[in-house]
């Protein structure tokens, strides 16, 4: 302890009686955390999670420390946290951008080197220099000349889009520069209307044969997450998907939100069977988040809303295990990646409850899941035509399709300016579930379960403008040993 407060940190109480019950190396525990505290430059009070996270992490991740929490409770259910940027938070200055895209574009081109046809990736420069030496037969021979009659495979970022009367134009960036490339056939041009800027493609391109200054798509090949049979648990057990409470709103489902807590709560043999609950931020309305919020507010103070909504989550039966990361409307920072709501102490009391950042991967019993709040959601579906808010899942599926949870930068979500991308989907979920746009929806993609959980708050004068109509007070719950979903209806 004293090493710990020598360094700055405060231990939270909880944490500090949870050591004196520890019969290990205490100091040891306390300097790794300390240690990885002061690597990601977080100052937050040591707290029960965090010695956990030390005490059960993978051997193998010795690397990255303080993010692999591995738990079995009592009655045999397993959780494990894979991945949460709590820790690994460290943005600076805006020279991190370009650290960032770096990040993006190397993350992404290791998932498309999967591919056989990663093989035949040529870096722009390579390609350019290539035409520029065909242009001229007295600087080029015979086999530089042919080079670029077939085609060519290119990987690199979308930093332009163009839809033109007869096509599409694109311009890719790789670490070497960037090249210009053009869709000419119906079904490319129809492929490219749900590219998005700045996500990873890999391209098989080739000279037009009416201008040798122009490339010409031939295919469009994107990370995407592969067809694949998702883990599943070895027993029945279940996990509830909410969202978006938004606790302190004056539209916030109070009634409705008590009558979920209470069936929790309820002798019903099925509930007994709900060993998960999956809250996918948006937990407060806050304040300052939209024009004119406090009109809709009920309390003005986002402190008191938090205590609130700590106070309504404390009702969940101990026996479930609750995963919790903010969304938007929540105190801390609005851009992407969001730490984990630690430093505030009415959660850090909710001893069932892992509070984690946004996004996290999490395994239950066996089932890999990725939590997002699903900020990204507004850009893609004003971006990809036919999108809508009533259908998220297919908006889901472009992130799916792009391995990142929010390609677009300089929209209306904020990226922070990471030495890491950590927004890239490295591993392939089983299930994905993300909340905001208030619209209950399921739905698969490629073997992954999408659940869209929908919101416990009615509709606002925002939202009307907005052109949402959300679908609230629906809790959406999966069967761990069969991915097989439904919805249990409180809004009746």
């Amino acid at each position: 302890m004293i090493y710990a407060i020598n360094k700055g940190y405060q231990v939270h109480p909880d944490a500090f009686v949870f050591l004196k019950s520890l019969d290990c190396d205490v100091e040891k525990i306390v300097k790794t955390i300390v240690d990885a505290k002061n690597k990601f430059k977080k100052k937050s009070p040591i707290l029960i999670d965090d010695i956990k996270s030390v005490i059960s992490r993978d051997l193998n991740r010795t690397d990255e420390p303080v993010i692999t929490n591995t738990n079995t409770e009592s009655n045999g259910e397993s959780y494990k946290i894979i991945f949460d940027p709590t820790y690994k938070i460290n943005s600076e200055d805006k020279k991190d951008f370009f650290k960032l895209f770096d990040s993006r574009y190397k993350k992404t081109l290791k998932i498309l080197s999967i591919r056989s046809e990663s093989r035949q990736i040529r870096k722009i420069k390579y390609i350019k220099d290539l035409r520029n030496k065909s242009r001229f037969s007295s600087l080029a021979n015979e086999s530089e000349r042919g080079k670029l009659v077939d085609s060519v495979f290119v990987a690199g970022l979308i930093m332009f889009k163009r839809n033109r009367k007869n096509d599409v134009e694109l311009v890719i960036d790789d670490t070497t520069g960037s090249i210009p490339v053009v869709c000419k056939t119906r079904e490319l041009i129809n492929e490219a209307s749900t590219l998005v800027l700045d996500q990873m493609l890999m391209l098989e391109i080739s000279p037009s044969k009416r201008n040798s200054n122009d490339f010409v798509i031939k295919d469009i090949i994107f990370p995407d997450i592969p067809e694949h049979v998702s883990s599943k648990s070895g027993r029945e057990s279940y996990v509830a998907f909410i969202s978006d409470l938004h606790v302190g709103s004056k539209y916030f489902m109070e009634k409705e939100f008590n009558d979920f807590l209470a069936w929790l709560s309820s002798d019903d043999d099925f509930v007994r069977k709900i060993k998960f609950i999956c809250i996918a931020g948006d937990i407060v309305d806050g304040i300052g988040i939209y024009p004119n919020q406090d009109r809709e507010l009920i309390d003005i103070n986002v402190n008191s809303q938090m205590s609130y909504a700590a106070a309504l989550l404390e009702k969940i039966p101990k026996r479930m295990h609750v995963f919790l990361i903010p969304g938007n409307h929540d105190p801390g920072r609005r851009a992407l990646p969001q730490s984990a709501l630690t430093n505030l102490r009415d959660f850090q009391q909710l001893e069932n409850f892992s509070i984690i950042g946004n996004p996290s991967l999490v395994e239950l019993n066996k089932v890999k899941l990725l939590m997002f709040h699903g900020q990204s959601l507004d850009d893609v579906i004003a971006t990809v035509p036919g999108l809508s808010y009533s259908k998220p899942v297919e908006a889901m599926k472009i992130l799916l399709r792009s391995r990142h949870l929010s390609p677009i930068y300089g929209n209306r979500t904020p990226i922070a300016p990471e030495s890491e991308d950590m927004l890239v989907i490295d591993d392939v979920p089983d299930v994905f579930h993300a909340g905001h746009v208030h619209t209950t929806q399921v739905g698969r993609y490629k073997g992954t379960l999408i659940v869209n959980s929908g919101a416990w708050q009615k509709q606002t004068k925002f939202q009307q403008t907005m052109g949402i109509t959300p679908t609230p007070g629906i809790c959406i719950l999966v069967n761990l040993a069969t991915l097989q979903s439904f919805k249990k209806d409180f809004n009746y």
